[in-house]
């Protein structure tokens, strides 16, 4: 058996060759990461972000362009406002930690920024867990760690994930700080913007938590990380913390369902590629080469959505009506399959879900024949 490091290279030259030649990996970043995890069945997504593969691209390629993802407009609105958040050495950043999740320590005077550069993924990440360490052991002191980088292992592969800062308490305990450009309005934002932002910090606790657990003794990641948006419809930063105990849960639970990516590329035929560049027949041809789990939700999360949907409309699988649907109709996994259920030309009538269908199939019936008459 080869030694870890050889398997870790073939693996990467596989994913190299997925993604075709000369074209440059994108990042798996958090709000992906997010995303795979609400749908851990779906290996066409799994092996696509982990190959590197921009899917937005591929989605265009395909003749399905998706509408999912940011306006340029928002890119910039975002980046401006967090460059405000954290001007002066992050004084308005640091403030809002200590005044929304540990008022009392000593005020955030004088705080550290360390320098987090270094070459390549791997140096930075490196580099941030440096910084961790030295942070922790300087009790009493507050330390500001600018956009951070660090791995989370998914399906055997590492994500490289980029939070937008980290805070380390006085007490060593560390804080995960997300900033939004979606205003709180009287306090309160959008439910499902928040609900976006937890999963996505919810990853990034994961992430911390891997990397304190190499620390003896073992510092505290907070499970309540501190939310930064504009204050109603002004440019001033206001904060709420937000605990994602529940989506760092359900997360991890999901990441580890999910399906080594080295099975899924073991399992694609020979000379498999997913290059935009490839002919629209070889390229289909590809991609449906791999398992997809399609829900609705999909259309939120993942710019393959467009045609994943109109491959499981045209197969009739019950998943294009929802996941409650699905879980609904037990072993009947296409709307064909259904419908005969429904009519009694198929299907166990023991079976609770024919049952169901049978019997709502009678009482349509009925109420058909009442209006009728």
């Amino acid at each position: 058996m080869p030694p870890p490091r050889t398997r870790g290279t073939a693996l990467r030259q596989r994913l190299a060759e997925l993604r075709g030649p000369d074209v440059p990996a994108k990042a798996l970043d958090a709000r992906a990461l997010a995303a795979l995890a609400a749908n851990p069945g779906c290996e066409r997504r799994a092996i696509l972000d982990g190959a590197g593969v921009d899917k937005a691209t591929l989605a265009d390629a395909l003749g399905s362009p998706s509408a999912f993802g940011q306006s340029q407009f928002a890119l910039t609105r975002g980046n401006a406002f967090e460059a405000k958040v954290k001007a002066d050495g992050g004084a308005e950043l640091l403030r809002l930690v200590h005044e929304r999740l540990d008022p009392g320590a000593a005020p955030p005077a004088d705080a550290a920024l360390p320098d987090l550069s270094a070459i390549g993924p791997e140096g930075r990440t490196a580099r941030t867990a440096l910084a961790l360490r030295e942070a922790t052991g300087a009790t009493g002191t507050w330390t500001l760690l600018d956009h951070p980088m660090i791995a989370l292992d998914v399906a055997g592969s590492p994500a490289f994930l980029e939070p937008d800062a980290v805070v380390v308490h006085p007490d060593g305990s560390w804080t995960v700080v997300e900033i939004k450009s979606f205003p709180m309005l009287d306090g309160s934002a959008d439910p499902a913007k928040v609900g976006a932002a937890a999963r996505q910090a919810a990853v990034y606790v994961l992430a911390l938590e891997a990397v304190a657990a190499r620390l003896d003794p073992a510092p505290r990641v907070r499970h309540r990380v501190l939310l930064v948006c504009p204050k109603d419809f002004s440019n001033l930063p206001t904060a709420s913390a937000v605990d994602v105990r529940k989506q760092r849960a359900v997360t991890s639970r999901q990441l580890a369902r999910l399906t080594r990516i080295q099975d899924i590329a073991d399992a694609l035929p020979e000379g498999t590629c997913f290059s935009p560049v490839l002919p629209a027949e070889r390229l289909t041809a590809a991609v449906e080469s791999v398992p997809a789990t399609y829900a609705p939700e999909c259309l939120a999360a993942c710019e393959l959505a467009f045609h994943c949907r109109e491959r499981s409309r045209a197969a009739g699988a019950v998943t294009s009506l929802g996941r409650s649907v699905r879980a609904e109709l037990g072993g009947l996994t296409t709307v064909e399959d259904v419908l005969a259920a429904a009519r009694g030309e198929s299907g166990d009538p023991r079976d609770p879900a024919v049952a169901a269908l049978r019997r709502a199939a009678r009482l349509r019936a009925d109420a058909l024949g009442t209006m009728c008459h």
